[in-house]
């Protein structure tokens, strides 16, 4: 027997998975290129897909609107964010200035469990062609990176930011030699830690990330 209560007297909690459950999809085809920059994304056509209130599907716009993944405009409605040069240049010094602070942290802690995370999304990289396959590696490697600090707050934001970053990546990869120097980086990253050059790993991930933007402003239009 289905619910007759509406989205408002549900439980807060049932509520907030499925707004949760539209930001992921949403994520997905966003990030994935199926719904461009420019798009309107209407809030009565998404509520309708997913039969729940357009209250529910605000609460997905705001959560997806924090990340950067879209865009409230006067007179214009929530559409997709443009893919831009400024964009590209604000999320890369951003990541640039917090993954290695999160890095130097995981490199002090007594655990090491974020380092054999990192070892093993650097092989499964290496076993694909597929760009979404290997992208989800690549995001494996440096969130192992920075979930190994334990700072929920940091390792909440460069989540955040890996996603509005992969929108660029999957728009401009057939553009870049994205993967063999990509590796070869990572590799040296972890055998910086390993011989315990511990300032230097932290410098080689900034310059990995700067070079990275650098890439994609130069093809993007």
């Amino acid at each position: 027997m289905t619910s007759a209560l509406p989205d408002s007297a549900r439980p807060v909690a049932h509520v907030e998975k499925i707004s949760e459950t539209i930001a992921r999809a949403l994520t997905h085809r966003i990030v994935s290129g199926s719904m461009r920059g420019g798009d309107r994304v209407g809030q009565e056509e998404i509520a309708a897909e997913f039969s729940v209130s357009q209250g529910v599907v605000r609460e997905a716009f705001r959560a997806l609107e924090a990340r950067g993944l879209l865009l409230s405009l006067p007179r214009r409605g929530v559409r997709v964010p443009p893919l831009d040069r400024a964009s590209v240049r604000e999320l890369t010094i951003m990541r640039a200035s917090l993954e290695p602070v999160a890095l130097r942290v995981a490199i002090g802690a007594p655990s090491r469990e974020w380092f054999a995370q990192a070892e093993q999304a650097i092989v499964a990289a290496d076993g694909s062609n597929d760009i979404a396959e290997w992208e989800a590696a690549n995001q494996r490697f440096h969130l192992a990176l920075v979930k190994g600090c334990g700072m929920p707050r940091l390792i909440r934001c460069v989540e955040d930011l890996h996603l509005a970053s992969a929108r660029y990546l999957y728009a401009c990869w057939e553009g870049l030699a994205w993967q063999a120097k990509s590796q070869t980086e990572h590799r040296a990253l972890l055998r910086l830690i390993k011989k315990g050059q511990h300032e230097e790993a932290c410098t080689l991930l900034r310059e990995h990330i700067l070079a990275a933007g650098t890439a994609l402003q130069a093809i993007l239009p």
